[in-house]
């Protein structure tokens, strides 16, 4: 198949699945491309297609970007859904270390050029382990920023070569916790702390009342994406 071929299949496919649930979205994604991976970051949404998978597909491969940098609860909650699930990650990491990113970046290049550390420690790492496949599952919704407004439930990733799917794009956040909380998921506690979107420790605070639910990542830079998701 040719790249206007995968495109017009993602969107043919797009237009079918609007409507159809989460579930529906990953049996026809893992039954069609049986060489597929999850991306995990241990958020909300992905505990939440972790434990769709779990029931649906338990095989299939679910990986995460081990930055080094992640908080000590976003660990624990994959050691918990591990124990859970009986489950084994992918663990991606960078080339480099912390120690030889500082060596050759700089300290805190997160502060400095926080696209650069995004690119070193997870754009690199991502199209590396997403080479391997022909099909990916993501978490994002619409709801989460103008950047993926217009996300589809199914795409072709020009960015990364691949089918991509969004199961849960239509979903707002009361129905991603309506989830959790019907199915007892194991989430990150962060999340009852104030942080609603949870990336690396250095670039994420605590969101305030009244602010937007992502205005904790990159506090102060006009960066709002870490180029997982064009």
């Amino acid at each position: 198949m040719n790249l206007l071929e995968k495109e017009n299949l993602a969107r043919v496919k797009a237009e079918e699945l609007e409507n159809a649930s989460p579930e529906d979205i990953i049996r026809y994604a893992v039954e069609t491309f049986p060489n597929i991976t999850f991306a995990c970051s241990f958020g909300a949404e992905d505990v939440v297609l972790v434990d769709m998978l779990q029931k649906i597909s338990p095989s299939t491969d679910i990986f995460y970007l081990d930055t080094d940098f992640h908080f000590k609860e976003t660990y624990e909650t994959r050691d918990a859904m591990k124990e859970k699930y009986n489950l084994d990650f992918v663990r991606v990491s960078p080339k480099i270390t912390p120690e030889e990113q500082a060596a050759q970046h700089g300290e805190e290049l997160w502060k400095s050029d926080p696209n650069a550390c995004c690119n070193i420690r997870k754009v690199e790492p991502l199209t590396r382990i997403l080479s391997k496949y022909d099909a990916w599952i993501t978490g994002i919704r619409r709801d989460q920023a103008p950047t993926r407004a217009n996300a589809k439930k199914v795409e072709y990733d020009t960015k990364f070569g691949l089918m991509k799917f969004n199961p849960i794009a239509h979903w707002t956040s009361e129905d991603v916790w309506e989830y959790i909380r019907a199915n007892n998921v194991v989430y990150n506690p962060l999340h009852d702390q104030n942080y609603p979107s949870i990336g690396c420790e250095y670039c994420t605070r605590q969101v305030m009342p009244g602010e937007d639910p992502r205005a904790g990542r990159w506090s102060g830079n006009d960066k709002t994406e870490c180029g997982l998701h064009k």
